[in-house]
């Protein structure tokens, strides 16, 4: 079979030559026939499990943000309010269409990639070989496997012997010799031969297929579902207790009904962190932007923030650490050769051109290591896989003949003189998991062993250093494959793994990462394992693969992350794809993570303080003045300037932090109402100087608060968004802007009156430089209290 490009006109085969004769072929399957069968099973396809834009779009709103305005836009309806019920209807669409327009353009990338290439199948059809798409094989076809193809379905050859690649699906580095019998998976490459093979299994009944199911399966909520979920359920539990509280109160003032609902509707809205779900959305659309830059592509944005909290990696060996192209490591000359001309004998006898991946790693090596009286080859005989060698006719520099053989060790080592050394030498090769080929020259019947090449698919030049940067990140890099153990831990030794290989088997239960560096071996069901086990351990799991079998881990990691060669189940599993060769995309994503992480602690922080604050004034002015000290258009304004424009805090200058981050809601709660009880008495200070000094009205009281809030907001925001002192990095422009806009449309709102009573000049002012005082006496206070609860 064949690679199309997607769209391509599909032409007949040139070239339907197969070893073997064509009264040997059958007829194949009719057209009719074949039809009935499509019908019966299905397309060979995998089910489209996308979602779909209006699932997606509903979602938006079944959320616990959403549901809290969704009841506050009922409750204005219900009142009549229909103004306030727009707006606040207003707030909670901008929320659903920024997160369905960040996520579908990731998903809209994601298709992109994955349509790049359509496969095609030449199979036998009515007694003649014909091109089809692979979508419409069924079972009991007669396909062709061709070099350079994808076998596109689950087959059994019949006739022909094809070296296959199987790595994306088994993660066994070195392609297998296959012939008449023998069974074959969708999804592996033909490097070399052609055969003949029946299809066995379609689609979901294929062994990627089977794979698939297993990523269907697989779910693991995002570290950012939880924090949101976890942020509203506090603040619904605290504010909830303060609003029961101060309908309690209200009533014992006596206060008419008509003062009491549009109370405790202010305090609802007070309550809402409305803008969280965005800001969540906007960090991570900043985040995935700049990742793109770096040639990484986020399809999930939460995948953004998974990069600040993961501890733990686990890498695929095959593509991923390694080049997933043999190579020659190693030869071992025998008496009277040396390196340079074994290589050169060897490279006589292997194809010159194509696709068999030994031949081009030796021709390669010997380029590179050239000898100026090689012999000069007279004829060539390719790779026999029944013979399982490939031998020249040569002239050497005196002019005699002889004939070059290159080929498996067992067969070589037969038309030779039987040696016990070069036993040895192939016996330690092997063990450490090398590809082992020999190499003999001389007259017929009186050939000489040349030496000992051992071929390995070497690690990537930058893996070293990505294991020692990861390892200075706080992370844990790990490998998993599906390689035999001999094998992984020759690369994993190399790239600086050098940690215990997990014995054969089953993955143990309660396996923790500090115990083994290396699961070799590893099936894809228990790489899936692997990862759950990690996550029940308490640690955010990352997967990096590249084969449909890393796509069940790829799914259940909190950040999946397939490589630029990935196939597309892998990618449509993984949070994130890299694009550009290389694995420096993983560490980028790890910085940048924690940026975006850093980013959103701040205003999660800030959400939180304003929240139990702004219930907490409501209650405590009721107290102070008898009635109501802000109206629900006011809290509706206060949303808007504050909430909103504070979003600009998703493009703040901050550092990564030096170890992975982590969502601990309790403390970022905890350190919330002790500096949310700073920014109370601040306000109160406020409001009592207007209560009793200035003999302010209950109007103009509503305007105080109404700027004491807004003001206090922006103070609490430069405080807090450095870790260390305020002072210790300058914010951004946008930050800036924001700032400047929030403080000026209210301002201009206070002293001409608009929606509330208007204020002197004189005091707006008094507040505004009271509040940029209070922000630098809360950045003293911050200090300890972030150090004392682990907020880094």
């Amino acid at each position: 079979m064949t690679l199309n490009p997607a769209g391509a006109t599909v032409s007949a085969p040139k070239n339907n030559s197969l070893p073997f004769s064509k009264e040997d072929l059958p007829a194949g399957l009719t057209t009719d026939e074949a039809q009935r069968r499509l019908a019966t099973s299905g397309r060979n396809a995998m089910p489209d499990t996308s979602v779909h834009p209006a699932r997606m779009v509903l979602i938006k709103f079944r959320a616990p943000v959403p549901w809290m305005l969704e009841a506050a836009v009922v409750l204005e309806i219900s009142l009549g309010k229909y103004v306030k019920a727009a707006i606040i209807g207003a707030l909670l669409l901008f929320n659903a269409a920024l997160g369905f327009v960040q996520e579908s353009r990731a998903q809209a990338t994601l298709a992109a990639l994955k349509s790049r290439l359509a496969l095609t199948a030449t199979v036998l059809r009515d007694g003649r070989w014909a091109n089809i798409p692979a979508t419409e094989l069924v079972t009991g076809d007669i396909a062709k496997l061709s070099l350079g193809g994808v076998v596109a379905a689950d087959m059994r050859l019949s006739s022909g012997e094809v070296l296959l690649d199987q790595s994306m699906l088994t993660g066994e580095s070195v392609p297998i010799e296959v012939g008449p019998g023998v069974e074959t998976f969708a999804g592996a490459l033909v490097r070399r031969g052609e055969a003949m093979a029946e299809v066995t299994a379609t689609g979901v009944r294929t062994k990627f297929g089977r794979t698939a199911e297993l990523v269907r399966g697989a779910h693991v909520a995002s570290s950012q579902e939880k924090a949101v979920l976890r942020v509203v359920r506090n603040l619904a539990a605290f504010n909830g207790i303060v609003i029961a509280v101060l309908m309690v109160y209200a009533y014992f003032l006596a206060l008419p009904l008509a003062e009491i609902v549009p109370l405790v509707l202010t305090a609802v809205l007070a309550s809402i962190p409305v803008a969280l779900p965005a800001t969540f959305t906007l960090a991570g659309a900043l985040g995935a932007k700049a990742l793109a830059k770096r040639g990484v592509l986020p399809t999930r944005l939460s995948a953004v923030d998974e990069a600040a909290t993961m501890d733990v990696l686990c890498i695929d060996k095959t593509g991923t650490l390694t080049l997933n192209a043999l190579k020659v490591t190693t030869v071992r000359a025998m008496s009277g050769f040396d390196s340079p001309h074994v290589l050169a004998l060897a490279s006589l006898a292997s194809a010159d051109g194509g696709q068999d991946p030994v031949d081009a790693a030796i021709r390669t090596e010997a380029s590179q290591n050239s000898v100026s009286d090689a012999p000069t080859m007279i004829n060539f005989l390719p790779f026999d896989p029944a013979k399982k060698m490939s031998e020249a006719t040569a002239t050497d520099a005196s002019g005699a003949r002889v004939r070059i053989v290159k080929g498996a060790y067992a067969v070589v080592i037969a038309l030779t003189q039987p040696s016990t050394s070069a036993n040895a030498s192939a016996d330690d090769l092997e063990k450490q998991g090398f590809r082992v080929l020999a190499v003999a020259v001389g007259p017929q019947g009186a050939m000489t062993l040349a030496g000992l090449i051992a071929l390995s698919d070497p690690p990537r030049p930058d893996s070293t250093a990505l294991i020692a940067e990861l390892r200075g990140l706080g992370v844990q890099p790990l490998m998993v494959t599906g390689d035999a153990p001999a094998t992984a831990a020759i690369v994993a030794r190399a790239v600086g793994l050098n940690g215990a290989v997990c014995p054969a088997g089953a993955i143990p239960s309660g396996v923790e990462p500090e115990k083994f560096a290396i699961f070799a071996g590893v099936m894809p069901e228990d790489k899936y394992k692997l990862v759950k086990e990690f996550q029940r351990g308490g640690h955010t799991v990352g997967m990096c693969g590249d084969g449909a079998n890393d796509a069940p881990a790829l799914r259940q990691a909190q950040i999946g992350i397939a490589v630029s060669t990935a196939t597309d189940v892998a990618k449509s599993a993984a949070g994130m794809v890299l694009i550009q060769p290389g694995l420096a995309g993983i560490v980028a994503a790890v910085k940048e993570g924690r940026v975006t992480f850093q980013r959103i602690l701040t205003y999660t922080l800030t959400s939180i303080m304003k929240k139990i604050v702004t219930v907490l004034f409501l209650a405590t002015g009721l107290v102070m003045t008898g009635h109501a000290i802000l109206t629900p258009l006011l809290m509706v304004i206060v949303m808007i300037t504050g909430d909103f424009l504070s979003m600009s805090l998703t493009t703040d200058n901050v550092e990564p932090s030096a170890n992975p981050n982590a969502w601990r809601i309790s403390n970022l709660t905890i350190a919330g109402v002790i500096l949310g009880f700073c920014l109370l008495a601040f306000c109160v200070a406020v409001l009592g100087i207007g209560k009793f000094n200035l003999d302010l009205g209950a109007g103009a009281l509503c305007t105080l608060t109404f700027i004491v809030l807004v003001f206090g907001g922006q103070a609490t925001v430069y405080a807090v968004r450095q870790r260390q002192h305020l002072w210790r990095a300058r914010p951004s422009r946008w930050l800036v802007a924001s700032t400047f806009a929030d403080v000026l449309i209210a301002s201009t709102l206070a002293v001409v009156g608009i929606a509330m009573t208007p204020l002197p000049v004189s005091v707006v002012a008094g507040v505004l430089l009271a509040s940029v005082v209070f922000s630098f006496g809360l950045d003293v206070v911050k200090i300890p209290v972030f150090a004392r609860l682990r907020i880094l």
